[in-house]
């Protein structure tokens, strides 16, 4: 184009023949020629690819292609396979990869179109602000606390702005599909006004009614859930048809778990998971959809405002279930154990199964609370449902499995290794663990730190009593820390550790003031005093057998 608008010029304005252009710019006279007879060049000719190696096999490649015409849509034929059946069974061996792919994209659409097949043509959408939106499930894999762990991942996206919720569970079970729905409607603060689309899951769909259009038969559960939010739901048609009518979000799973889960993403918990996912979902909000002005956090500020108000009270999204307490204090839900206060043994407690925790209660009294086990088999046990019973059988703490658990969680710190033996050492074995425990106890109490402070400092002076630690505990909670003495200690961690004991040999009024406010009120004596007057009024009389005096 701009070396015919230079020939054109120089014809015009400086006079040049057609031999001094051909010559000023390499050209030949013909070019010259096309140039001043047109100021727009004339198409590239494209050669045409004829192919005479291929010829011999059309007839081979167009029967493969015939045959996907009943095959499954994963079974068809690929210009790969076909490629190596030309030269299995054919002897094909000089065809290249290039010759035959080009052949395969022309010829299987013209085979589609000649065995009366319906094109797939797709309709461009317009969605209103913060009327619909799109649910679905997405696998993704997960190493665990460092095992690799196929997972969930629940996408709720709402259709006009984009704006999108990922929660990532270990099932795709119910508790799982309503969790993942309370904690997306919280996120955009409201609800769709229209309808949300879904494939036809178990946990919402019973039965699909084939030949009724898009009637289900719903779990009553989901409908309560759904007459609870006040939202319609909208099926999709069964198979590789529905998911292009929810196509936003089938594809929000596969951006998501490319953009922020690759390489797999390496958490101890499922919680972690998730509270980075929010921070992800957070910074999408910068991102723009294809050729959209705005970006999702723009379009979905607007479409906020105007989404259904929450309900005033939460669904509880857990299945409710009624084992029994076993003699191990332990119960049973969903092939994973579960560990109760020991006093329930032999009871039916109830259980509420949610799809990231476990809630036990004893009639409306929560008494246990457990992260879900994964693993079939898996067991989560809590030393703290033990004490009881330990006291009474200290023998059995060092090789229970609930001080294993509690050892390998954190929960038992080393702080709590070190009272333990020095205990033992100067009670013995059966004495030093009942202290050990008394002391375990004060944590239902207490906060950990707390007492693990009131244990540093009781130890600095070798005092192994329970409340000993119990007023160190309270003295790191509330009071004012008092002015170091010669007899204070520090730990690795530089924070200051001071003894009871020491407190009173320095100062004791350090330690009163230390310790938090007596509002009890001051003791009164005027009810003696009173007694006394009465007594003092009264004449004295003796009674003797005969006798009588004042």
């Amino acid at each position: 184009m701009d070396l015919f608008a230079r020939i054109r010029r120089d014809a015009r304005v400086e006079g040049l023949g057609i031999r001094a252009l051909a010559r000023k710019y390499g050209v030949g006279r013909d070019t010259v020629r096309t140039a001043l007879s047109r100021a727009d060049p004339p198409p590239r000719k494209t050669p045409v690819r004829s192919a005479p190696r291929l010829a011999p096999f059309k007839a081979a490649i167009d029967e493969m292609l015939r045959q996907d015409l009943d095959a499954p849509r994963k079974q068809r034929h690929t210009a790969t396979r076909v490629l190596a059946r030309l030269a299995d069974e054919h002897g094909a061996t000089e065809l290249s990869y290039s010759t035959v792919r080009d052949y395969v994209r022309v010829r299987r659409a013209q085979i589609d179109v000649e065995a009366g097949r319906r094109v797939e043509v797709f309709i461009p959408q317009q969605h209103g602000p913060a009327e619909e939106a799109e649910v679905d499930f997405g696998e993704v894999w997960v190493i665990l606390a460092g095992v690799k762990t196929k997972c969930h991942m629940f996408t709720f996206r709402l259709s006009h702005s984009g704006k999108a919720v990922h929660r990532v569970y270990s099932t795709q079970s119910q508790e799982a599909f309503l969790e993942g729905h309370i904690d997306a409607f919280e996120e955009v603060g409201g609800v769709p006004t229209k309808h949300i689309r879904y494939d036809n899951l178990t946990a919402a769909v019973q039965t699909v009614l084939y030949g009724k259009g898009r009637n289900r038969v719903e779990n009553d559960r989901w409908v309560l859930f759904r007459s609870h939010y006040g939202f319609d739901s909208f099926y999709c048609q069964p198979g590789i048809d529905g998911a292009h009518e929810k196509g936003g979000v089938e594809g929000e799973v596969g951006r998501f778990r490319r953009t922020w889960l690759s390489p797999m993403p390496e958490v101890d918990t499922l919680a972690e998971l998730n509270a980075r996912i929010r921070d992800y979902d957070a910074r999408d909000h910068d991102r723009r959809i294809d050729t959209r002005i705005r970006t999702v956090g723009q379009d979905f500020a607007a479409e906020q405002p105007l989404l259904r108000a929450l309900p005033f009270e939460r669904f509880d999204p857990g299945l409710v279930l009624h084992p029994r307490v076993d003699r191990s204090s332990l119960i049973t839900v969903r092939m994973a154990k579960y560990s109760v206060p020991a006093r329930l043994i032999g009871r039916q407690v109830r259980v509420s199964l949610r799809a990231s925790e476990v809630v036990v209660f004893d009639g409306r009294d929560q008494i246990a609370r457990h992260e879900r086990v994964v693993a079939r088999g898996g067991e989560s046990i809590n030393l703290d449902h033990y004490l009881e019973v330990l006291r009474h059988k200290p023998g059995a703490l060092p090789g229970s499995t609930a001080l294993a658990r509690a050892r390998a969680t954190g929960v038992f710190t080393p702080a709590h290794e070190a009272f333990w033996q020095a205990a033992r050492k100067v009670d013995g074995d059966s004495a030093g663990t009942r202290a050990l425990i008394d002391v375990l106890l004060l944590h239902r109490s207490m906060r950990p730190d707390d007492v693990v402070a009131g244990i540093r400092a009781a130890l600095t002076v070798g005092a192994v009593s329970a409340d000993v630690v119990a007023v160190e505990a309270r003295l790191h909670a509330g009071g004012p820390a008092p002015t170091r003495h010669p007899g204070e200690h520090r730990r690795g961690d530089g924070q200051r550790v001071v003894s009871l004991t020491q407190r009173r040999l320095a100062d004791p009024a350090a330690v009163i003031a230390g310790l938090p406010p007596d509002r009890r009120p001051l003791p009164s004596m005027e009810q003696y005093d009173e007694l006394l007057t009465r007594h003092a009024a009264a004449p004295i009389t003796s009674t003797r057998k005969g006798t009588s005096g004042t």
